[in-house]
This record gives structure tokens, C-alpha cells and sequence, in this order.
């Protein structure tokens, strides 16, 4: 695959001319209120527009059509536990943090249960983040290496560099207005690539429809009750467990609920924000579908490489430089690029914020200055910008260790929500049911992620865990909420 020259300067431009904007904020983000919430006066839509943004990042553009492509429509599954999520969000979590009043997630979980719980989850929300990082900056350096034939390295260098910059220039207005850019551009796009999909089918619109159909691709999976496979009801819990975690627990939404100057328009924004990706991933797993289709109906179009099984994610880039008109093409790859800069800016972004809220303002300087603040603000954005770029160039060529990376992402992530659901479902829980909870659940979590990356030989095969990967943070976030719970009425009745 190789880029036509105008194709590769429309990228460039628009990569660059995305940092320059990102930039261009600085003179704006004279204290670290502006820096972390632009002075909270944001319009709802544009709020909304970037919560979407965080949702569809560039991975999603691709790995979404990819799914779709190599297997059918399971994991679409995902998007339906959202307007759950989201609906639970604009009337209870959105309150709760206004009402609260930090900037920080995690203020929230001091109140309920002490400082250990707020460094706790900060310290896993950091490193959650720092692994994001590096693992958004390898993905979106392998498509340019085969587009460009860039070393990676090299790639996943300028490109930590570049959103480095624009991140510690930029703040959150630099996050919050890329994201809508890159996320209109991207659902243009992809609106886009699915007219073309449909209407160049060699026998008629038609074709398509028949193809899928006949393959079974518009399939939701399986409904049995198998805990072991990616059914139709293993994705839908895990779909409705993780979103409450985003809408519930992680900074980067909870950082957004306040940048608008009302309840009201923070609620909007996140039923829009949040309600707009359905749509827009039915698209997705249509463009996929629509792939199968046309290269089904027309194999000789496609390189043998491609027909191997496992080289669903590289099809669509395919169709991107071959088939979308000149122009075009530069256009969208740079805007998928440019998304995932704007995904990790978010990271780098609220990172940076909770460095300062919940460590440097606690424990270094509770007085810090304006200027010392600011100061703590860029250099947090440069470090963790700085290590995941090293993450990133750790895991080049080694699938296992990402696999890995991810499995411990779980872990974190997993305890954080049944946290919170802890603190917020019930108020006679105490601390020391809390730390009782946790560590159970820890150690659920645990088995249940590293289990089956380790345990595949000898008599230890035998302790593999036998759920699907997607149950780890339902289970996990189960026994540590069910686990505190039963501790708060075990210990209350004895003392």
C-alpha cells in the first residue's frame, strides 16, 4: 500500500496543522483551573461532541470494521448497554461530581473511605493511562509504517513528541476541540466509505445484503448461557459493566462533567456525547460487513496476504488507499491519525491533573501558587508523554507483552469500579469493609487476567480460569462490592 502525493500531503498538512491548533491555546491556560477546565464554560455540544471523540477512538475507526469483517456483528453488542450507562450517568454520577466539586474523580472516594482509597485508585487510573498510551502510539504507528514504510520506532517517537507538545501547550481546550474536529471528520468519513461500500457493489446495493446474509454476518452471536464464549449476553454485561466504569470512575469523563458552567448542559452533553456513538458504530460494523461483501463479490481485488485468516484490522486501510478517491484518502487516514493524538492528549491531560490534585497539592505543596501549579501541570504532561513512549517502544513486535499490558488494565480498572460502586450504592459500607472488598477482588481479578497467560502447561493448567476474558471485571467487580457488603453487615452485627 502506498500513498498517492497528494494523499500524503493532505496528510501531513492536516497532522500538523491538528498540532499547531492544539497549540495555539497556550495564551489561553494562564492558571491550572483553565489548564484542567477551561474555565468550565464550554457548550454542552461540544462537551458532548468530545465525550463521543473519547469513545471512537482511531482504534475503534479501525479494529470495529475489522471485527465485523473477519467474524459478524457480537461485538455491536457492546454499543447497546450505553444508553444505560448514559442514562445512569446524566442522573446520578453527573450530581454527584458537581456536587462534590474537585476536578479529581477520586475526591469522591476520600469522603467514603479515607485517603488510601483516593491514592489507590489514582495510582490505577495512572497507570492504566500510561499503558493507553503507549499502546494507542505502537497501534497508530503500525498502519503509517505500511502506508509510509516509516520505521516505527521512529514514528512512535515524533508522533509522542508531537502530542507531548500540544498537550502541555494546549490543555484541555487543545483535547476537548480536536476531539470534536477528529470525531466529526472521522464520522464523515466513515458515513463516507459505507455510501461508497454500497453503491459500487458490482450486481447493485443489493449484493451486499445477499452476501452478508448468506454468511451469517449481521449475526449478534450466540444466546446461549455459556460463560466460556463471546455471547450475546456476555458482551452486553461486559458492555454495561465497562461503561459504568467510564461514566462512573474514570477522570477523563468525570473531567468533563466539569468544563460546562451548569448541571443541566453536563447532563445533555453526556446523553449526546454518549447516545451518538450507537449510530455511529452501527456504521462501523456496516463498513465491515460491507467489505466482506465487496471483496467477496470481487476477491481478486484483494491481495492473497489479506485473505489469510487473522488480517481482518489491515482490510480496511486497504480499501482506504485503493478505492476512496485521491484526496480523500490523505484526508481520513490523517484524521484517524490525528484522533488517536487527540486520544492520548486526553490521557496525557487528565493524567497531568490528577498528578496535581491528588498528589502534589496533598502531599508536596497544599498551598501551591498558580505558578507552581502550572508548572506541575506541564511536567506531568512531558513525563507520562515521556514513558509512554518508552511503553510503546517496549512492546514493538511483541504481541504477548501487549496481550499482557491489557490484562493488568483489567486489574485496575476492575478494582476502581467496585470502589465506587461501594461508596455510591451504599453509605453504611466503612473503610475497613471496603479494604476487605478490594483485596478480594484484587485477587479475583488477578487470577482471572494473568491465569490464562500463565498457567498453560503441567498441573497448573488445571487453575486456569474458565470464564471469557470479558467476565473479569463483572466477576471482579462483583465479589469486591458483594464481598464489602457482607464485611459491613458481617462486622456491624458482631461489634
Amino acid at each position: 500500500m502506498q500513498l498517492e502525493t497528494l494523499d500524503l500531503i493532505v496528510f501531513i498538512v492536516v497532522t500538523v496543522g491538528s498540532v499547531l491548533f492544539g497549540a495555539s491555546f497556550y495564551s489561553k491556560n494562564k492558571t491550572s483551573a483553565q489548564f484542567t477546565a477551561g474555565d468550565a464554560n464550554f457548550p454542552s455540544w461540544v462537551v458532548g461532541m468530545s465525550i463521543f471523540a473519547t469513545f471512537v477512538s482511531s482504534i475503534s475507526f479501525l479494529a470495529l470494521p475489522g471485527s465485523a469483517y473477519s467474524s459478524n456483528w457480537n461485538a455491536l453488542v457492546f454499543s447497546f448497554s450505553i444508553p444505560v450507562a448514559a442514562i445512569l450517568a446524566a442522573k446520578f454520577f453527573v450530581p454527584l461530581y458537581r456536587e462534590v466539586g474537585s476536578i479529581s474523580a477520586y475526591n469522591y472516594l476520600e469522603t467514603r473511605f479515607g485517603r488510601w482509597a483516593r491514592v489507590y485508585a489514582s495510582l490505577c487510573y495512572l497507570l492504566t493511562q500510561l499503558m493507553r498510551t503507549g499502546a494507542i502510539l505502537l497501534l497508530l504507528a503500525l498502519p503509517i509504517h505500511a502506508l509510509l514504510g516509516f520505521n516505527v520506532r521512529a514514528i512512535i517517537v515524533v508522533t509522542g513528541l508531537a502530542v507531548t507538545i500540544y498537550s502541555v501547550l494546549g490543555g484541555i481546550r487543545a483535547a476537548i476541540w480536536t476531539d470534536v474536529i477528529q470525531g466529526t471528520v472521522l464520522v464523515l468519513g466513515a458515513i463516507t466509505c459505507a455510501l461508497i461500500l454500497t453503491f459500487t457493489m458490482p450486481e447493485g446495493s443489493s449484493q451486499l445484503f445477499e452476501i452478508a446474509k448468506a454468511h451469517d454476518k449481521f449475526s449478534l452471536g450466540n444466546f446461549g448461557p455459556s460463560v466460556t464464549e463471546s455471547t450475546f449476553w456476555v458482551v452486553l454485561i461486559y458492555g454495561l459493566f465497562i461503561n459504568l466504569q467510564n461514566y462512573g470512575i474514570d477522570q477523563n469523563y468525570i473531567q468533563r462533567y466539569m468544563v460546562t458552567d451548569s448541571v443541566q448542559k453536563a447532563k445533555n452533553s453526556t446523553l449526546f456525547g454518549a447516545l451518538l456513538y450507537v449510530p455511529v458504530s452501527v456504521i462501523f460494523f456496516y463498513i465491515g460487513t460491507g467489505l466482506f461483501a465487496y471483496y467477496t463479490a470481487q476477491p481478486e481485488l484483494l491481495p492473497p496476504e489479506l485473505h489469510q485468516p487473522g488480517k481482518g484490522d489491515m482490510v480496511f486501510p486497504f480499501f482506504i488507499v485503493n478505492v476512496l478517491p485521491v484526496g480523500l484518502t490523505g484526508l481520513l487516514i490523517a484524521a484517524i491519525f490525528s484522533a488517536g493524538m487527540s486520544t492520548i492528549s486526553t490521557s496525557l491531560n487528565s493524567s497531568a491533573t490528577i498528578i496535581l490534585t491528588d498528589y502534589y497539592r496533598m502531599y508536596i505543596n497544599k498551598n501551591a501558587s498558580e505558578r507552581a501549579s502550572m508548572t506541575v501541570l506541564y511536567l506531568s504532561s512531558a513525563v507520562i508523554g515521556f514513558f509512554g513512549v518508552l511503553i510503546a517502544l517496549s512492546l514493538v513486535g511483541v504481541e504477548s507483552v501487549l496481550d499482557a499490558w491489557w490484562a493488568l488494565a483489567s486489574v485496575f480498572s476492575g478494582g476502581m469500579l467496585g470502589l465506587f460502586l461501594l461508596a455510591f450504592l451504599s453509605k453504611k459500607v466503612r473503610r475497613i469493609d471496603a479494604i476487605v472488598g478490594v483485596i478480594c477482588g484484587v485477587l479475583v481479578i488477578t487470577w482471572m487476567s494473568l491465569s490464562p497467560l500463565t498457567f498453560n502447561e503441567g498441573p497448573l493448567v488445571a487453575f486456569r480460569s474458565p470464564f471469557h476474558a470479558n467476565l473479569t471485571i463483572v466477576i471482579g467487580t462483583l465479589v469486591i462490592f458483594l464481598v464489602g457488603f457482607i464485611s459491613m453487615k458481617f462486622f456491624s452485627k458482631r461489634k
